[in-house]
């Protein structure tokens, strides 16, 4: 992979990634992308370990089976000017690490947010600016955040399926000035604050209510870490979910899919200020994958931030016994549930707003606490598919929410 400066990145870009192959499913979609393809001045592609597994995706129509996709937020300070803690932090980092997995029959999504301070230890990795065969050494309790400048990309991902036990094929790095270009591109984004914001680090000074925010506003919306939550990067990313399913509303609900003028935007956008694996320089396979999630009900799309608690210092965290529960969710390819005491109320700065679109979990069938438990009869989807895979409720500490629940922002009064 070919070494650059990265901007930082922000989580509601990582999701403007999904955006695009969620748009990318009309016919304009793939004259679209064939024709940015061909127009636009992209990164070179980096390679991953196990990017064969879409071998034989089709051109156009959508691909056969379930796909994990990663997508890591960069920055490079102080070139790119960014949101970031530039006296804290230095280097090139992925400081934005979310996983994008569809299930096996695509009638459901997982993303994840992994927490840049999570300790991970590092497998050998190829070289991405030495010679055909040379490797980097591996290492071991690092905060997940370094690898990108370690290895690039394609360590990234080798830690993070390490770390998971899932196949990761695909993969992108972004930069943090696409944001601003993605939220104009779709014409804002709505977002709910509980309490009014201020903070000086970012730039975000909003009042409590709702607000359509877009261009360097939703960036800053983004960055905030000292004025939402409880001031830490946790609570950023709850924050950056109140974002994530606000912006899979509007692109639903505003007609996104069917207009040219914002497809072409939203994949501009992306295109400019992503560096794409292999498997994904080929637009048809952009394509294919949008087909896929066309259809994927809000209630359906789960929003997780990776359990984890606090080493005994308080500098780095580490998973939290509840990962492992949520791991082998996605692995054995079963629906997540966020249990009560999760959707209520979150430890890190969010409360439930109106629920804007209703969830199909009843569609799922009963809930499963155990993971080996099995049921043979549940409820049919709303499609009439006869044996629905009934969800896994997660552990109480395991934050997150549907792309169907409205939430809002707390301050940070600390």
């Amino acid at each position: 992979m070919h070494r650059r400066s990265w901007g930082r990145s922000t989580a509601g870009f990582l999701a403007g990634g999904a955006a695009v192959l969620l748009a990318a499913t009309t016919a304009v979609a793939v004259f679209v992308a064939v024709d940015l393809y061909g127009g636009v001045v992209r990164s070179p592609g980096a390679a991953l370990q196990n990017e064969d597994v879409l071998d034989g995706v089709p051109d156009i129509g959508a691909m056969e089976g379930g796909l994990t996709f990663f997508l890591a937020g960069s920055d490079k300070r102080p070139e790119d000017g960014s949101f970031g803690d530039p006296a804290e932090e230095s280097g090139v980092l992925n400081d934005v690490n979310m996983l994008l997995h569809i299930s096996q029959d695509h009638s459901h999504v997982e993303v994840v947010s992994f927490p840049r301070d999570l300790l991970v230890d590092v497998p050998e990795c190829p070289d991405p600016a030495g010679a055909e065969g040379e490797t980097l050494p591996a290492q071991s309790e690092v905060k997940l955040n370094s690898v990108l400048h370690h290895g690039g990309i394609g360590c990234v991902v080798a830690t993070v399926e390490q770390l998971t036990g899932l196949v990761i094929p695909v993969a992108g790095v972004v930069e943090f000035y696409g944001v601003a270009a993605l939220a104009e591109a779709v014409g804002g984004v709505e977002v709910c604050l509980a309490e009014p914001v201020e903070d000086d680090w970012s730039g975000l000074h909003l009042d409590a209510g709702t607000h359509t925010i877009s261009g360097m506003t939703a960036l800053a919306f983004l960055r905030t870490r000292h004025g939402v939550g409880d001031g830490s990067d946790l609570g950023r990313i709850s924050n950056q979910q109140v974002f994530l399913s606000s912006l899979m509303r509007t692109i639903q609900r505003d007609g996104v899919l069917g207009d040219p003028v914002k497809l072409y935007s939203i994949a501009k956008a992306v295109l400019e200020n992503m560096q794409l694996s292999n498997r994904l320089q080929n637009p048809a396979t952009l394509i294919s994958i949008a087909r896929t999630l066309q259809d994927v009900d809000l209630g359906r799309v789960a929003f997780i931030q990776y359990p984890t608690v606090y080493t005994s210092d308080l500098t780095a965290l580490i998973p939290a016994e509840s990962a492992e529960v949520l791991m082998a969710a996605l692995r054995d390819d079963v629906p997540v549930q966020l249990s009560p005491e999760a959707a209520t109320s979150s430890p890190f700065g969010t409360v439930p707003g109106e629920q804007a679109v209703a969830p199909q979990a009843e569609a799922s069938g009963p809930p499963v606490e155990a993971p080996d438990e099995e049921t043979d009869a549940a409820a049919p989807t709303v499609d009439a598919t006869p044996e629905a895979t009934p969800p896994r409720v997660l552990p109480g500490d395991v934050p997150g929410q549907t792309g169907a629940d409205v939430r809002c922002s707390t301050a940070n009064d600390g």
